[in-house]
């Protein structure tokens, strides 16, 4: 099924509508998390903490967008509130050891560089597909007049790419070859998720 179209399908049903919104939180707090996870014991940038901030900003904001479909709705981050729980949970977890596997071999990088590539790298992964998905779902929103917005997401996470283009030129020249090989890593781990949610919603009979 392709992406619009289980959006659509989604938006349709406030329970799975509610279940998505909580997933889409708890990928941004898992990020936040990581960002925070890959910070240098001294040598914290303020971009950095800007984004760790704003990521869990993010999270607290869909998860309260839960509350205009129905407040009894996705309280935490169960399984059975998420969609496609395991899927969900693997997704940044294999991304972030695939980019550090392919990082370490080519750069041969200590410890605490190694994180630091992986957060610029797996970050600039995340904000590309944040790009594409955050717009799309905001057009069905649009088109099918819901009280959801996430407008103001998509011009924070504009800014986030921008920032880690920055950085990314600061860290290497050919940044742009090495960053290639992570996005092609996330887009067979988006796709495994996407594929994973719209057998769940299948099987559900929501379609």
């Amino acid at each position: 099924m392709e992406f619009y179209d289980l959006l659509e399908k989604i938006v349709q049903h406030n329970e799975i509508h509610a279940k998505w919104l909580n997933t889409l939180s708890f990928m941004e707090n898992a990020g936040a998390r990581k960002i925070s996870a890959c910070e240098h014991p001294t040598k914290v940038s303020l971009i950095q903490l800007k984004h760790a901030t704003e990521e869990h900003r993010h999270a607290f904001y869909l998860k309260k967008q839960i509350g205009k479909i129905d407040s009894e709705f996705c309280k935490t981050y169960e399984k059975d509130e998420l969609l496609a729980s395991m899927a969900t949970r693997q997704y940044l977890n294999s991304l972030d050891i695939k980019a550090c596997k392919y990082l370490l071999e080519i750069f041969r990088l200590k410890k605490e560089e190694l994180k630091y590539a992986a957060y610029l790298f797996v970050t600039y992964a995340i904000e590309v597909r944040a790009d594409e998905l955050y717009p799309i779902y905001q057009e069905i929103l649009t088109k099918t007049s819901s009280k959801i917005m996430v407008k103001s997401i998509i011009l924070e996470e504009e800014g986030h790419l921008e920032e880690m283009i920055h950085q990314l030129n600061e860290f290497s020249e050919d940044w742009k070859v090495h960053a290639g090989v992570i996005i092609n890593i996330e887009q067979n781990l988006y796709k495994e998720w996407i594929l994973a949610i719209s057998k769940e919603i299948l099987e559900l009979k929501y379609a």
